[in-house]
């Protein structure tokens, strides 16, 4: 994150009777601290986004099950961007209501609204309006109206974002002590890659997402291949860039995030999606999903090392990404986001309350979410142990799938003497991570230097994408289709082909109730490694049946 957020809104807005209710977790008031500072100019623009309720979500969210669920005669059959947007598309009243009330308070020409499978609308308007300053950051006033993103909350002061970059955010740090680290050939070596394994169907692809103004060089793609790609055939350049390239220095998270996942999934055709701007001063993660619900043509898998605490967005702005998860999931689309390297978090509640922090969108059960693992010898190829940053919990917002249920209650039952005091989780929230990997040590070129001991679930997660790609390139070849939304059957093998990891605890709240410890691994599932790290060979055999 910034520590410098400019936002602007219409002058429309200031005349406006905002509807709706207000949600739990709005706060409309202005903080004591800051101050009315100026208009804005009139030529000053801001595209504002309005979510229109869509319909059949329940049935969407039926289809999903089915179409991801191995057991289920409709597994695997897929829908059509078409038939997505015919199942969701909100209803004609919803659409004539919403143009009723933006017509009435002048909104016409500079207008558009996007009837087409996202049914956004997309407002453009030049305006003057009020401005709020604190510390040099200027922000417009929050509106009670909690359909328009962008607009419900004042964004944290510096230090709040100092503290909010570590736990959210890019989920890259670096470590200080000498190691030889990981490489494309050491990744190989631990998960059982052979120099064979590598992409060969020409319709296969997979990709990563990008923000933050976190943008990656050509170059120095060529140059990690040069250095560390010499043991298997691979590519050296992206194929595809979705957005803009940012021009001045590489970005850390973006070097590694691509370079991992061409190097796992090697020699398979990769996209970089990258995504301007800011939601609430974080990633604009609702425009992207928005934008894959537009595109006929997309990747296999996608994956995203970047999140936010729960407690930071709306529940209103949560679920309406999770809808575009589920659209994405029942077009047979992968979803892995990085779990966070914050272990369990820390949120302070009142004086000598704190309860543990979830991340969004790791918390969501329509994505696969990785969390990481180091080797018990950091200078060997060894097993694996717990990172003890991997970030793992229970959501505070999303109720536990079915699809885990059984696992989660066996975890907790095993280790029920050992667990945190449940006031400081939701035993009957969504559980994550779903699988791990090594995010420990890493090495990555960036702005044309090799850079040593980077770690974090931002490099877990690309790597399980890859393979996940190489596997999906073995399906495709075979005539079957695309592993789409992996979650359902990767908790029916129950652990099946994954390296379980029982050592280790993650970080939580540093106080006397917990004393810095979070959750535990544990035999079988854990909500710090999920079922543990990828073996290649039997997962590729499992997940070919």
């Amino acid at each position: 994150m910034n520590s410098l957020l400019t936002f602007t809104v219409p002058l429309l807005c200031s005349t406006l009777v905002w509807g709706g209710y207000l949600e739990d977790d709005q706060d409309v008031l202005v903080p004591v601290d800051w101050a009315h500072v100026s208009r804005l100019s009139p030529s000053e623009e801001l595209e504002l986004t309005f979510a229109l309720k869509q319909q059949n979500v329940h049935q969407l969210e039926e289809t999903l099950r089915l179409v991801s669920d191995p057991d289920s005669a409709q597994y695997g059959k897929y829908l059509s961007l078409e038939e997505v947007a015919s199942l969701v598309r909100p209803s004609e009243l919803t659409q004539k209501v919403v143009h009723h009330w933006l017509q009435s308070h002048g909104v016409t020409n500079s207008c558009l609204l996007n009837y087409f499978f996202s049914c956004f609308l997309n407002c453009s308007c030049h305006c003057a309006n009020l401005v709020y300053g604190h510390d040099g950051l200027l922000n417009l006033p929050p509106t009670p109206y909690p359909a328009v993103g962008g607009l419900h909350r004042f964004p944290p002061n510096r230090q709040d974002l100092s503290k909010a970059k570590k736990s959210s955010g890019k989920h890259t740090h670096l470590k200080a002590w000498l190691h030889l680290g990981v490489t494309p050939a050491i990744l190989r070596q631990r998960y059982n890659l052979t120099a064979a394994d590598v992409g060969s169907a020409q319709n296969n692809s997979q990709a990563v997402a990008q923000f933050l103004e976190q943008y990656y060089h050509p170059a120095d793609l060529a140059e990690f291949m040069s250095m560390f790609g010499s043991s298997f055939k691979h590519m050296s350049k992206v194929d595809r860039v979705v957005g803009t390239q940012g021009g001045g220095k590489a970005g850390l998270e973006a070097s590694l995030d691509v370079e991992y996942i061409m190097s796992t999934g090697a020699n398979i055709s990769t996209w970089v999606f990258t995504n301007p701007g800011r939601h609430e001063s974080q990633e604009p993660f609702l425009q992207w999903m928005v934008l894959l619900s537009n595109m006929s043509d997309l990747p296999h898998v996608h994956t995203i090392s970047y999140g936010d605490d729960e407690d930071s967005l709306s529940a209103a702005y949560m679920m309406r990404i999770n809808t575009e998860f589920m659209k994405a999931g029942v077009r047979g689309i992968s979803l892995l986001f990085a779990s966070g390297d914050s272990g369990a978090g820390c949120r302070h509640l009142t004086k000598g309350r704190n309860s543990f922090r979830p991340s969004f969108p790791a918390s969501s059960p329509f994505v696969t979410t990785v969390g990481g693992t180091s080797f018990k010898n950091p200078f060997k190829v060894t097993y694996e142990v717990t990172d003890y940053i991997s970030g793992g919990g229970f959501s505070n917002i999303f109720k536990m799938p079915d699809y885990q249920a059984s696992a989660v209650d066996s975890y907790l039952k095993a280790v029920a003497a050992s667990l945190p005091p449940q006031t400081y989780f939701n035993t009957s929230g969504r559980a994550y991570p779903d699988m791990a990997a090594l995010s420990d040590n890493y090495w990555v070129v960036s702005n044309r230097v090799p850079i040593p001991w980077v770690s974090g679930t931002s490099a877990s997660t690309p790597v399980v994408g890859g393979m996940l790609a190489l596997i999906n390139d073995q399906r495709l070849l075979k005539g079957l289709p695309a592993l789409g939304f992996l979650n359902p059957r990767l908790y029916k093998l129950k652990g099946q082909a994954l390296f379980d990891v029982t050592e280790g605890c993650h970080l939580g709240c540093l106080d006397e109730q917990v004393q810095g410890k979070g959750f535990c691994a544990a035999p079988s599932w854990d909500p710090v490694t999920g079922w543990g790290t990828p073996n290649y060979p039997a997962l590729l055999a499992a997940l070919l049946k």
